[in-house]
């Protein structure tokens, strides 16, 4: 554990594995953490406006947050409450309250919208929106509450919800032959004003090797036909497939993965970066075909051209990554290593 003392303040200042550390247990939060190391660098260079220019912050904030900074006590670093001062108190009439809560208990199921043409029919004048804040916090002082029947019926639809089969890669999942992780993702095409469709990519992490195809749908269907095509392109088995959480993934997709007792691991939310190889892909095949090619009017067509493209793509363009070697090449290779270590 690694720690620095310092001498402005009097204090230690923690270094970043205890900081990381600190942040982990919920001792300060990630906010409080960042502050302190404006601190820790103020007090090593004893200047405020390099501290500024080095982290991006204004000289009003370092200071306000120097000023409130007590080295013995952390939570000095903290975010106060935003909360104002003062609240505005809901102005809605007892009355409609009381007649909103009956209502509710008279028919648990209904919302908001519903709820408000019957008060407007009774002569209540109150809009949807403040019948669902009169019921929130009606909620929120336990007066209203769902009727049993109803707490059951959600729990039990909960329970009967099947699991996805795709789940997040574990760690130490080892890459090394070709199959062994397969990325796969969809691009959209605007080819005319009323012709939409989608491109489904494959890319092979090892090999390079490449897949693709277009169907005018964005579905799980179609991806589960677009499994049935790589089949028959790969030259080697799919192991495992990673995917983002696209619905057109979902479905009959895993059921297709599923009974070919294939890998699938969904990439987290918002993490593009983690499907790179397909995104490459998808890069390359906007540059290097939509930009160059005249697509076909017909599906046909263009599937017809997308197959020609990825002939040339897996047995004649060079690629960097493999020293040049075109993906049909490098399989060839590695199947020669292979067979020469059995032997």
């Amino acid at each position: 554990m690694s720690i620095r003392a310092t001498s402005t303040y009097g204090a230690i200042f923690p270094g970043s594995q205890y900081l990381s550390s600190l942040v982990r247990q919920g001792t300060i939060s990630k906010e409080a953490a960042k502050r302190l190391r404006w601190m820790e660098h103020y007090d090593r260079y004893h200047n405020a406006r390099l501290t500024c220019r080095y982290y991006g912050i204004s000289p009003q904030t370092f200071y306000r947050w120097k000023n409130r900074y007590d080295p013995y006590d952390l939570k000095t670093l903290e975010s106060g409450s935003h909360r104002p001062y003062k609240v505005r108190r809901p102005e809605t009439p007892v009355k409609v309250v009381e007649r909103i809560q009956k209502l509710r208990e008279q028919y648990p199921r209904w919302g908001k919208d519903k709820l408000a043409v019957l008060l407007r029919k009774e002569g209540l004048e109150v809009s949807a929106s403040t019948v669902g804040r009169v019921m929130n916090r009606l909620k929120a002082r336990g007066l209203l509450r769902e009727p049993e029947n109803v707490r059951l019926a959600k729990l039990a639809r909960k329970r009967r919800r099947k699991p996805r089969y795709a789940v997040r890669m574990p760690k130490g999942y080892t890459i090394n032959s070709p199959g062994d992780l397969v990325q796969m993702d969809t691009l959209k095409l605007q080819l005319m004003s009323n012709d939409v469709r989608y491109h489904f990519s494959a890319r092979d992490l090892v090999s390079r090797w490449d897949g693709a195809r277009a169907f005018r749908r964005q579905t799980s269907f179609a991806a589960a036909r677009f499994l049935e095509y790589l089949e028959t392109k790969f030259p080697f088995k799919i192991k495992a497939i990673q995917i983002d959480g696209g619905s057109e993934f979902k479905k009959d997709f895993e059921e297709a993965v599923q009974d070919r007792q294939i890998l699938l691991f969904v990439i987290p939310p918002r993490s593009p970066k983690l499907n790179g190889y397909v995104e490459r892909a998808n890069r390359m095949y906007r540059e290097e075909f939509y930009e160059v090619e005249t697509i076909g009017h017909t599906m046909e067509e263009h599937n017809k051209q997308l197959e020609r493209w990825e002939h040339t793509y897996n047995h004649v363009r060079p690629h960097q990554s493999l020293d040049y070697l075109t993906p049909a090449e490098y399989h060839k290779l590695w199947l020669e290593s292979q067979n020469s270590k059995r032997h």
